[in-house]
């Protein structure tokens, strides 16, 4: 029954994804009907990019890029897991998502997970699949993907 944002305000394993959508102010945009489908990296998933990344991005100067990133995670509308994989599936192995950021996403599947690719080649494992919101949903992942 509670939307995206606050779900993920409640999830300490997500402190980081909400400090940067607060720092984006994504907030009302994430709060809204969508629906959306959220790609929510974890905390350990920030850790993984360069150190002094997260610190950077969160500088009001780089609010845009801060933006571009987050909105690369999210896609119109409200695909559960089986809904990838009957995209997956239609698309002999890998379906094409465009992003809220205007960018693509590949997602395919590995030993029964989800994979998803960025525009870098960079690669993210969907870890937990259907977290439901009342405005969309919500698939954690392992590894934050970056946008070209």
């Amino acid at each position: 029954t509670k939307n995206i944002v606050e779900n993920a305000v409640n999830s300490a394993d997500h402190t980081t994804l909400v400090a940067a959508v607060k720092a984006a102010g994504l907030v009302e945009t994430l709060e809204g009907s969508g629906p959306f489908t959220v790609f929510a990296p974890t905390n350990e998933a920030f850790a993984k990019l360069p150190a002094g990344t997260v610190d950077m991005l969160l500088k009001a100067e780089n609010k845009a890029t801060l933006t571009k990133v987050l909105t690369y995670h999210v896609v119109s509308g409200r695909l559960s897991a089986s809904d990838l994989k009957k995209q997956i599936k239609a698309s002999n192995g890998k379906a094409e998502l465009t992003t809220v950021e205007g960018g693509k996403l590949w997602a395919s599947v590995q030993d029964n997970h989800i994979i998803l690719t960025d525009e870098k080649g960079g690669t993210a494992l969907v870890t937990i699949p259907n977290v439901f919101q009342s405005n969309g949903v919500i698939h954690v992942i392992n590894s934050v993907v970056m946008p070209n």
